[in-house]
């Protein structure tokens, strides 16, 4: 049997809080970087997970306001909003020879995280995953799946097959994507037309899907073609058919930021499609319409 891992979980929410519960579940030492008062509730409590796919249990933590120790791997997953106030959690120096795994929406974090870090360190990755923080180390995980995909062209393979298989264990999905920036352009595709249209109308998939069916195809086409320019393959009737199949009342994480009057995520995912969008020349009038009106 392998070692356990020391992991370092910046930002214990809904995704996060998931992933440090499954992995101290799993025998593995796990800190949580948060601030102060969560920090405390978390030394005191741990995480409670309640979810449809792994039950209901509850796992201890560590938690602290920083990094202070080197740890096996670092997981990033704040929202890009607040990813700058809370990388001074992670001090460069403290991480020793840590995987830096983001698993944040957008394209455009790891080059911004290696000129920061270690850049044969940092392993962007993706997850899909439904799961809400309703307290302080209160998790209500909602999808019948956890699925990540591992990436980083400039990471060690044997490190990310390593970690690919600690999650494996602890139930979650987890492979290595051989392409950094299939991988990310693929969550991207399939993210900015879910989140654009459902935040814009302010309704459900399945309304977005049938009322603005036309504005939800020309999305994904252009989207498509800023990913087929960046160097990852892209296939729109794919993307349609899995708006098609997700269920009507889905919401994009986006929509639940606005609805909830938090910060949304917009320039992370809009922004940074119309900016590759420009370098390449291609065209998305749609795509920045919806930009436009969402930032008015």
């Amino acid at each position: 049997m392998t070692h356990p891992l020391t992991v370092a979980v910046l930002g214990p929410g809904g995704t996060g809080g998931l992933l440090a519960a499954l992995l101290s579940r799993s025998g593995h030492r796990v800190i949580c970087l948060a601030g102060e008062a969560t920090a405390g509730t978390l030394r005191r409590t741990g995480i409670s997970v309640r979810s449809r796919q792994f039950g209901d249990f509850t796992a201890p933590v560590e938690a602290d306001t920083e990094l202070r120790e080197p740890v096996d791997a670092c997981l990033l997953t704040v929202k890009h909003t607040a990813l700058d106030a809370a990388l001074t959690r992670v001090p460069p120096a403290a991480l020793g020879d840590a995987l830096v795994v983001p698993l944040l929406n957008g394209v455009e974090h790891p080059a911004a995280l290696r000129a920061g870090y270690r850049p044969d360190r940092v392993a962007p990755a993706v997850i899909r995953v439904e799961s809400t923080r309703t307290a302080p180390g209160v998790i209500e995980h909602g999808s019948p799946f956890t699925e990540i995909d591992l990436a980083g062209d400039t990471v060690p393979r044997a490190r990310l097959d390593a970690l690919a298989a600690h999650l494996t264990a602890c139930g979650v999905t987890a492979r290595v994507a051989g392409d950094e920036t299939a991988a990310l352009w693929a969550k991207m595709a399939f993210l900015a037309p879910f989140a654009l249209l459902t935040t814009r109308y302010g309704v459900p998939l399945g309304e977005a899907r049938t009322r603005h069916r036309a504005e939800l195809e020309a999305l994904v086409a252009e989207t498509a073609a800023v990913s087929r320019a960046c160097g990852a393959p892209a296939d729109p009737a794919l993307a349609l058919s899995r708006y098609d199949a997700f269920p009507p009342a889905a919401k994009s994480s986006m929509q639940r930021d606005a609805e909830a009057g938090r910060p949304l995520e917009l320039d992370a995912i809009g922004g940074a499609l119309l900016r590759a969008a420009e370098r390449h020349g291609v065209p998305v009038p749609v795509t920045a319409r919806l930009v436009r009106e969402l930032r008015d």
